[in-house]
């Protein structure tokens, strides 16, 4: 493992479902390829989960959520590519969210590094794309069949 930064980090992030899909972020860079996220990202000092998250909805896919129960939470180790490369602790907090019912999927006023879309991924799908981080793909088929249990572990 790579060095361990010594703070741990909260992420949030929303899972907001439509007619048997999932809205993400599809992302893309020439090393990486094509991936998808779920909208979100770091809570900021003096911030409550649901206020980041809020933010961060409206920054990354151009809308204000309403938030709605906590379905998940899970650790995650990411690999940072900084010049040194380190490993970043999060503690994701996974909220079910609802969108208006005329939102269409759009980039807000600030998206996420190598964000090009906002999309609706059917749930059936997941499987034959690349999520990140890769563990979300069980969380998300597990949605589907009801499955359940707050706490995950690790998500890799």
């Amino acid at each position: 493992m790579q060095n361990l930064e010594p703070n741990i980090r909260n992420a949030v992030r929303a899972i907001i479902q439509r007619d048997g899909a999932i809205l993400m972020q599809k992302k893309y860079s020439d090393i990486k390829g094509t991936w998808f996220t779920l909208p979100g990202g770091g809570q900021d000092v003096r911030e409550t989960l649901i206020e980041a998250l809020q933010r961060e909805c409206t920054e990354e896919i151009g809308v204000e959520v309403r938030v709605g129960e906590l379905i998940h939470v899970a650790d995650f180790y990411k690999l940072r590519e900084t010049d040194f490369p380190s490993t970043r602790h999060l503690v994701e907090f996974l909220f079910a969210c609802e969108v208006p019912p005329e939102y269409r999927p759009m980039n807000g006023s600030h998206p996420d590094k190598h964000q090009v879309d906002v999309v609706w991924l059917p749930v059936a799908e997941v499987t034959q794309h690349r999520l990140f981080p890769p563990g979300l793909v069980k969380v998300l088929t597990g949605l589907q069949s009801g499955e359940s249990g707050c706490y995950l572990g690790v998500l890799d």
